[in-house]
C-alpha cells in the first residue's frame, strides 16, 4: 500500500514555473494544499516582507479556486512568518497554516486529518516528494530555472532516484 490510505501511488508532476504549479493545482481539484515555503513562496535567503507577500498572494490565488478548504505553508528552515497566518485570509473560509522547522518528511501526523484530496508543491523531492508520497498527496514538483544554494543542488542529488520509485508518472 502507498502512503497511509492509497492502493495506488499519488501522482507527480515536473514544473518550471510557479504559474504553471498554480494552474496544476487548480486542475487537480484538491480540498488541500500544502506548498513549501522557499523557492515557490519566497526565494532563498529573502527577508520577512517577500515572504509575506508571497504567503498572501498563493492564497488570495488558492482561495479563489473553490475546491480548496485548507493552505498549509511549511518549511524545514526556521523561517518564521511575522504575522499570524490567519491574517491572510480574505473573506473566504479556507484555513491557513504555517509551520517552520516542519521535519519533513518524518512530521506526517499533523497533515494526516487535512481534507483530502491533497496536493504538495515544493522543490525536492527527499524532503517535499517523499511527505507529498506518506500522506497520499499528489506531489508538483516545483523545479524553476534559477540558481540554487549548495545544500539545495545536493539534495536535488539524492532526492532525484527516489522519484520513480515513489511516483507513477
Amino acid at each position: 500500500m502507498y502512503g497511509r490510505q492509497f492502493a495506488d501511488p499519488p501522482g507527480y508532476t515536473r514544473l518550471r514555473t510557479a504559474d504553471a504549479a498554480l494552474s496544476r493545482v487548480a486542475e487537480l481539484s484538491p480540498r488541500t494544499v500544502i506548498l513549501d515555503v522557499e523557492p515557490l513562496v519566497a526565494a532563498w535567503n529573502t527577508g520577512p516582507g517577500e515572504l509575506s507577500r508571497g504567503v498572501a498572494r498563493w492564497v488570495a490565488e488558492l482561495s479563489g479556486l473553490g475546491t480548496v478548504s485548507v493552505i498549509g505553508f511549511v518549511t524545514n528552515s526556521r523561517r518564521a512568518l511575522p504575522a499570524r497566518p490567519g491574517r491572510y485570509r480574505r473573506r473566504s473560509q479556507v484555513k491557513v497554516f504555517y509551520v517552520s522547522s516542519g521535519g519533513k518528511p518524518l512530521r506526517a501526523a499533523r497533515y494526516r486529518d487535512l481534507p483530502r484530496p491533497g496536493v504538495l508543491v515544493g522543490d525536492q523531492i527527499a524532503t517535499d516528494g517523499l511527505l507529498a508520497w506518506r500522506l497520499g498527496y499528489h506531489f508538483i514538483h516545483y523545479d524553476p530555472a534559477l540558481a540554487k544554494p549548495p545544500g539545495t543542488r545536493l539534495m536535488n542529488l539524492l532526492g532525484a532516484p527516489l522519484g520513480p520509485l515513489l511516483f507513477r508518472p
